[in-house]
């Protein structure tokens, strides 16, 4: 169950009415860095939770603030595209550079969301649930929701450098404070569920022979690997040292592939015989044969 307030979740005021600065602002509600993105993530990982319920609230109530964050964001493009006209495209940008790739106002702004918020990225791109991580395991998807917090964080980084407008800079400098916490909650509750620091999932153990390799940096290059580095002459999180691999093994064999059939059309030096031909090619044409009238 849901409620909503009225009041948005922090003041959103507009000095200078901005529709391109309206429109980067899309990039933070609809883009796989936004809002929509964690929301989605935190609600269908709370929803699927189990175990423990603390973690479940903690999911459920960050997704709960996401949807209060969409609203600061929805409510701050639509005051960036009140008032402005579109003269306005060729000196709104202070970053000439971010000016020249944005091409001016999102037409999707007026022709179809009427001077509103739309579900998409900066390009209208529109949001997918491809975006989001949710792997039922906690541990893996808290991992997953800290760095979906870091890169949400450097957008909203990125365009408080972009606007000269105080109250933009004010409203995301809140969301980048917020953004501050939830990486830090979830960094908690990863402590909390896993101080061993082991590879999720934790119950999974590297077995027999394979454990050589679950310690082991594959150093695909020429260079010498650096010996300072952690991950090449330390200790792992999980207490267990580091090895290199200099040049990375090759482990399996030349690969050698069948001849493809005949009407596959792979060329004659790569498929069979024609008696031997057929595949599956040759299935779906009869599959088609009997149900065509």
């Amino acid at each position: 169950m849901f409620f909503h307030h009225k009041e948005l979740a922090y003041t959103v005021r507009v000095d200078k009415p901005n529709p391109v600065f309206g429109r980067m602002l899309q990039q933070a509600i609809g883009g796989p860095e936004g809002e929509m993105r964690v929301m989605n993530q935190y609600l269908f990982q709370g929803l699927g939770a189990r175990g423990p319920k603390r973690y479940r609230d903690m999911l459920l109530s960050t997704a709960t603030e996401e949807i209060g964050h969409i609203e600061v964001l929805a409510t701050a493009v639509a005051m960036n595209l009140e008032g402005a006209p579109s003269a306005m495209v060729d000196d709104v940008v202070t970053n000439p550079l971010v000016s020249a790739r944005m091409s001016g106002i999102e037409p999707r702004h007026y022709l179809t969301s009427g001077y509103a918020a739309t579900p998409a990225d900066a390009n209208g791109v529109p949001f997918t649930a491809a975006y989001l991580d949710i792997g039922g395991n906690m541990v893996a998807n808290l991992h997953a929701n800290v760095a979906a917090e870091a890169v949400g964080r450097t957008l909203a980084a990125r365009l408080r450098e972009m606007t000269d407008d105080p109250g933009m800079k004010d409203m995301l400098s809140f969301l980048i404070a917020r953004d501050t916490m939830h990486q830090m909650q979830w960094l908690a509750a990863i402590e909390e569920l896993n101080p061993q620091h082991k590879a999720a999932p934790v119950e999974v153990e590297d077995e027999g022979d394979y454990e050589q390799y679950a310690h082991q940096f594959f150093a695909h290059h020429d260079e010498p690997v650096p010996e300072d580095a952690i991950w090449t002459n330390g200790t792992a999180p999980d207490g267990k040292p580091f090895t290199t691999a200099q040049p990375a093994p090759a482990l399996g064999q030349m690969p050698e592939l069948q001849p493809a059939p005949m009407d596959s059309f792979n060329g004659p030096e790569s498929t069979a015989p024609a008696e031997s031909s057929g595949g599956v090619v040759g299935k779906v044409k009869d599959a088609v044969d009997q149900i065509t009238p």
